[in-house]
């Protein structure tokens, strides 16, 4: 996959089949847009593009009201690595400024999607709308098609278990404990990408040892504090685990793993840490008792299937 930092990078895609969006989660429904494109693609002999943007355009447009502690699925390294797997050719990233913001929709098509781009295909999402205003949506993409040489396609919403997905709903999943939930909203599992550090437990010495994930991104949404079953993956191995999310007095909201198998070959490198399943609530490490519920959830996890 290609990453482009804006438009102008992006010139010279062959045969363009464009959509466009944040993508956080790249979840179930984004996944069908982005095989759509990859159909299509190779219908005109040609690549499959995504345009998405940074800073998230809620942060710039509604800094005080939805934009405030904005919360995402992903890091940007998560998202790209999820693109990545899709089979995604091209990822254009364009600044979201307040500037850009004011690009009415036909302004987009005509001077990025048309004039840089030269789409083959443009194909979004229900129910999306994008330009100043939103103003623009498929209709328009409809009635812009000839003038602008390109088709365009629909997609329908998404259902799992009759509810329509969406990334906000898996992000109050994920920060309300309901893993299992999310994932099947995002049909893959919710991760978190990091190089694991040792981690001490002051005054706990007879706890089992734990890797501290440093989340480097501080809009990267967590789930609730408890106690989940986890894989961790790393280019050279994998291991169930169990991860413990909870809060340190000096470093805030931590994500801590306890690898079962060859902590040593996850130590100090970068890992992938893919939740599973919330076996308890809330834990808090000035729990007298955190020893033993530790212990306990660990052989829970043992005895799972997965």
């Amino acid at each position: 996959m290609k990453i482009f930092r804006g438009f102008e990078e992006a010139r010279g895609i062959r045969n363009p089949v464009v959509t466009t969006g944040s993508f956080d989660g790249v979840h179930i429904g984004h996944k069908t847009i982005l095989n759509r494109l990859k159909m299509l693609a190779k219908k005109y002999d040609g690549e499959s593009v995504l345009i998405t943007f940074d800073p998230h355009p809620r942060e710039v447009l509604y800094p005080d009201t939805a934009g405030k502690d904005l919360k995402l699925i992903n890091s940007h390294e998560e998202k790209n690595e999820l693109l990545r797997k899709s089979g995604l050719d091209n990822l254009i990233i364009v600044e979201f400024t307040k500037e850009f913001s004011k690009t009415t929709s036909e302004e987009f098509v005509r001077d990025y999607l048309h004039g840089i781009l030269n789409a083959k295909v443009v194909v979004v999402g229900f129910n999306h709308h994008f330009g100043f205003n939103k103003e623009g949506d498929y209709k328009h993409l409809w009635n812009w098609r000839e003038k602008y040489h390109f088709e365009a396609e629909e997609i329908p919403e998404q259902e799992v278990q009759h509810e329509a997905v969406s990334s906000t709903r898996i992000r109050k999943a994920i920060s309300e404990g309901y893993i299992q939930r999310a994932n099947a909203y995002l049909d893959h599992y919710y991760m978190i990408m990091g190089i694991h550090e040792r981690y001490e437990f002051p005054g706990f010495e007879k706890l089992p040892s734990f890797l501290r994930v440093p989340i480097t991104e501080e809009c990267k949404i967590l789930p609730a504090t408890g106690i989940y079953a986890v894989s961790v993956v790393n280019e050279k191995k994998d291991s169930r685990g169990m991860a413990l999310i909870c809060q340190d007095q000096e470093k805030g909201s931590v994500v801590l793993v306890h690898i079962f198998d060859n902590e040593e070959e996850f130590r100090d490198r970068k890992s992938t840490v893919l939740f599973h399943k919330m076996i308890h609530g809330t834990v808090s490490l000035t729990d007298l008792k955190i020893s033993d519920r530790l212990q306990h959830a660990k052989d829970e996890i043992s005895e799972l299937i997965y």
